[in-house]
């Protein structure tokens, strides 16, 4: 998957909100993939919305255009290290971001995020949107 991307839950919220401008940017040269956890946190997002309906499509429309990578044991393995080593450093960052990191360490992709809470993890190839 060389040269693909992983698109962290804020940068698909951006992408959401300005869809024809940042989304087409952003995939113009590379292949991206969302994770169960990322349209976990979207479907939360809709369902938690005013607009739930027009949220949910909007959700399901974007998940539809991009790739999907599933959560495996591997994941969990890398989830589990990930964190432990978080702590030791005294860096903790929220669970659902471990995740996504894990899958993108898992699967040898850049994450591409607006957090910089991503740092702290080691081996893990970031780009900021």
């Amino acid at each position: 998957m060389d040269g693909s991307r992983l698109l962290d839950t804020s940068v698909v919220i951006a992408a959401l909100e300005e869809p024809n401008v940042y989304l087409k940017s952003l995939v113009k040269d590379a292949s991206c993939y969302l994770t169960a956890t990322v349209v976990g946190e979207l479907m939360y997002g809709a369902y938690n919305s005013a607009r739930q309906e027009q949220n949910l499509a909007r959700v399901e429309r974007m998940q539809n255009l991009l790739g999907y990578l599933p959560c495996d044991f591997d994941t969990a393995r890398l989830y589990g290290r990930i964190k432990a080593e978080l702590r030791r450093k005294g860096k903790p960052i929220p669970d659902n971001d471990i995740w996504i990191a894990a899958a993108a360490i898992q699967y040898g992709l850049t994450l591409v995020t607006r957090d910089r809470h991503f740092d702290f993890i080691d081996g893990l190839s970031r780009q900021y949107a």
